[in-house]
């Protein structure tokens, strides 16, 4: 019989299983029968946005923490598919750091052209996956929200792309709750424009507290504050922002930092991170883990080792991010098409605990991005996936934190040259503090000249808020 395949979720991860799947069957493979659960109304996960928070209009949790005006940021070179550039995309070069519409588009663009929209059952949240010892199987159980109906079904082989940047995690402050102000996470935040003359504690030092806060700033924000538990971002900041030591506690309007320094603010927004969170499977098949680059329990970062016949896409903290999940869903999809056989459990273990010691190992950043980037050169090396340029990828990551020390608000005015197609990005038509529209179409209007435009500057109290949406930011520890 032919096997039956779940994908849990329709985002980057998702959907790169069914390209890897898509790619063998155009190949000649005779592949298995694959259905993917999406409970948004479209595909493109985390890359969709919504203005809703807490619940949707079918009571499920909203599952997507993106934003309004969030532009990548990271180099869109250090993500482009493997089979796919953006330039093919485009059909022209485009500047190196584009806005969220820009990227969802790309997304898009290679499962339109796949054709693989049918696969997907859109409205469709999964509330459990069990697995039955006796018939091998898993059943899938989910809630179609149009009609408000639960439906079960039977599968081989279960895939979680489910992301893991959705169910905040929200440390409690003392005071927290007498606060007068507005308090939210980041998973909630929205709208910068909101917090047009305010001055904003962000408590967080890690990447979302970085791109909220300096995007916070872009819109208008009097001043921004970081709290740190650990150490300080440390960046050349303008005179606006500051950095301080742990939050201890909140009086009023004033929030007390662990050093004994104060400052007053006019609203929260806690950046303290997400919890690897899947309450649809039953506890032995649960991934339990702290934000990091190779979590425990996965064979390869991918294979439950209790059961291999769960995979987990995506799941690791993340330099590299689209093409690591192709390489992870290629590498799957060999797997369940018998092309690649797994080791024992024991060997499996052992060869995730040698990973995992090797992280462990890593002294810095640096070191961070040459193990991701030997992972998923294991990754392609394993597969028919098209290689790439895994090696010049890290080189390049390495830049562009050398970008963001040089210059924090204008580290994506760069260009950096494309390993697929060995172009050199040209520059955007607007530096990164003056672009308020960050719709798809003011990004690629290349009718504007770049040298026309005025240096970088604090833009004044913006404008009624343009049309367009928000990038996802590469999340790393906090």
């Amino acid at each position: 019989m032919t096997q039956r395949i779940a994908v849990l979720g329709a985002g980057p991860s998702g959907l790169a299983q069914l390209r890897a799947f898509d790619a063998a069957r155009r190949a000649g493979a005779d592949v298995p029968e694959i259905v993917c659960f999406e409970k948004q109304s479209d595909l493109g996960g985390m890359w969709n946005y919504t203005w809703r928070t807490g619940l949707d209009q079918h009571g499920e949790p909203v599952h997507a923490s993106m934003y309004r005006y969030l532009w990548s940021n990271g180099p869109k070179e250090c993500l482009e598919f493997a089979d796919y550039s953006f330039e093919e995309h485009f059909g022209r070069p485009i500047a190196s750091y584009p806005p969220r519409p820009v990227l969802r588009d790309y997304i898009m663009g290679r499962i339109e052209r796949s054709g693989l929209r049918e696969q997907i059952r859109f409205n469709t949240a999964v509330h459990s996956v069990e697995y039955s010892e006796e018939t091998g199987k898993f059943t899938v159980t989910v809630r179609e929200l149009e009609e408000d109906r639960m439906v079960s079904e039977e599968f081989d082989w279960v895939v979680v792309a489910t992301g893991h940047f959705s169910t905040p995690n929200a440390p409690a402050f003392e005071g927290l709750s007498q606060f007068p102000g507005r308090v939210l996470h980041a998973h909630d935040f929205r709208d910068a424009c909101e917090f047009t003359g305010k001055d904003l504690l962000l408590v967080g030092s890690s990447y979302s507290a970085e791109d909220i806060g300096t995007q916070c700033y872009k819109y208008g924000a009097k001043s921004v504050t970081f709290s740190y538990r650990s150490a300080p971002m440390g960046y050349d900041w303008p005179d606006a922002f500051s950095e301080r030591p742990l939050l201890t506690r909140v009086e009023g309007n004033t929030a007390h930092f662990i050093d004994g320094s104060s400052q007053d603010v006019d609203a929260i927004i806690l950046c303290t991170g997400y919890q690897h969170h899947f309450p649809f499977l039953p506890d032995d098949l649960t991934l339990r883990t702290s934000n990091r680059l190779y979590p425990q329990d996965l064979y390869k970062g991918v294979f439950w080792i209790d059961n291999p016949r769960l995979v987990y896409l995506g799941m690791q903290d993340q330099y590299y991010t689209f093409n690591m999940f192709d390489a992870q869903a290629w590498l799957a999809r060999d797997v369940i098409l018998g092309r690649t056989a797994l080791p024992d459990a024991e060997a499996m273990r052992a060869d995730s605990e040698a990973w995992f010691a090797r992280e462990n190992a890593c002294a810095g950043s640096d070191d961070d991005i040459d193990f991701q980037a030997a992972y998923v050169r294991d990754l392609v090396d394993r597969s028919d996936y098209p290689d790439f340029a895994i090696e010049e990828v890290a080189e390049m990551f390495k830049q562009w934190q050398r970008d963001k020390r040089e210059d924090i608000l204008g580290y994506r005015n760069r260009s950096y040259r494309s390993t697929i197609t060995g172009t050199l990005a040209p520059p955007h038509h607007t530096r990164w503090m003056e672009a308020m529209d960050d719709s798809l179409q003011a990004f690629l209007d290349d009718s504007r000249d770049l040298e026309e435009q005025p240096e970088p500057r604090r833009p004044p109290a913006p404008v009624a808020a343009t049309a367009g949406l928000p990038a996802e930011p590469v999340r790393r520890r906090a």
